[in-house]
């Protein structure tokens, strides 16, 4: 094949790629669904899904008991603070 014509790879984040690849899924009230939590993060379409950055899974605690550490998909602790972009669970208790 003539590398001339041949089309170049996509690299890792951009936009050809970055509509395509997903990270995986954060648990709700670990890290990565923290308002505090600043790493790479998007919500899914269903408006309560947190899809992690495929790569770069870690993010600072910012304002948190751990302020200033990075924190992974696993990590948890007391001050869990829910994300404002994640939609609001319903109260179907009530109905």
């Amino acid at each position: 094949m003539d590398t001339a014509t041949a089309p170049a790879p996509h690299s890792p984040g951009s936009p050809a790629t970055a509509a395509h690849a997903r990270g995986p899924v954060a648990e709700l009230r670990r890290c990565p669904t923290c308002n505090r939590w600043g790493g790479k993060r998007e919500v899914g379409e269903d408006g309560s899904t947190v899809h992690l950055h495929p790569v770069e899974q870690r993010g600072a605690c910012n304002e948190g008991p751990w302020h200033g550490s990075l924190r992974g998909p696993r990590n948890a602790c007391g001050q869990w603070l829910r994300w404002f972009a994640i939609a609001a669970e319903r109260d179907t208790s009530r109905a």
